[in-house]
């Protein structure tokens, strides 16, 4: 058979090529872990607490987050609440493959503490807003591990009679606004320098915007990580 005789819909240099998935495209694909749906279902049992959703739909979104496995499945059940993970390319959500594990959050649940102990440690998601509470109580916030994927974290604390420890990086930057009544509000260096990692490449700096309020109470902020993880212990 003649070239011209080839039918025109299967002539080779007609093909249209597959087009390659964009870095949108591909964020909103991305597998989800048990982490992730974790942090979604706080957001919405926070919406449904305010009265953003009715416990029948707090019920039936939950039951769909938990059979969800794309990151684009998270964004669609939070849309229209202000706290949840956003498409990316939207107002404030650059446009590239998130770098982070979990699902941003710009505003944590609220941490309520009283006569209780609470503990934020190791590699967790950093929301860009928290705010604690806390009452006749003991506060630890370490960010020397965590994951945080904003530049400016701000950290609104009140202390009443309680003890209240936010741990930063090393090279933070951090800014105190402080209002201590009968209370103590400081912030401290390390003590004992971590050895440097050769290979690990310097980060710029995170800038922390930390407002406490101490009655009959304390509020630390210190540098570097934890003495055991200088020492190498942990």
């Amino acid at each position: 058979m003649a070239q011209d005789d080839v039918p025109q819909e299967n002539r080779p240099q007609d093909a249209v090529p597959a087009q390659a998935a964009s870095g949108d495209e591909l964020a909103l694909r991305r597998r989800v872990s048990d982490l992730e749906r974790e942090e979604v279902a706080d957001v919405l049992r926070e919406a449904a607490g305010e009265g953003r959703l009715s416990y029948g739909e707090l019920e039936e979104r939950l039951e769909t987050l938990y059979g969800s496995k794309t990151y684009g499945e998270l964004v669609e059940l939070t849309a229209d609440l202000p706290n949840g993970p956003r498409a990316p390319g939207t107002a404030g959500v650059p446009s590239v493959t998130p770098q982070y594990s979990g699902a941003m959050v710009e505003t944590g649940p609220v941490i309520n503490v009283f006569m209780s102990e609470t503990k934020r440690m190791g590699n967790w998601l950093v929301p860009q807003r928290q705010e604690v509470n806390a009452v006749l109580g003991d506060v630890t916030l370490d960010y020397t591990e965590a994951q945080i994927p904003y530049d400016d974290i701000q950290v609104d604390v009140k202390s009443i009679l309680a003890d209240v420890k936010i741990r930063v990086p090393a090279n933070a930057i951090v800014l105190l606004d402080s209002n201590p009544i009968l209370g103590s509000v400081s912030e401290q260096e390390a003590g004992l320098k971590a050895v440097p990692d050769p290979n690990a490449q310097p980060a710029a700096p995170k800038r922390f915007h930390i407002r406490g309020t101490a009655i009959l109470g304390e509020i630390k902020i210190k540098r570097g990580p934890r003495l055991s993880k200088r020492l190498g212990l942990t």
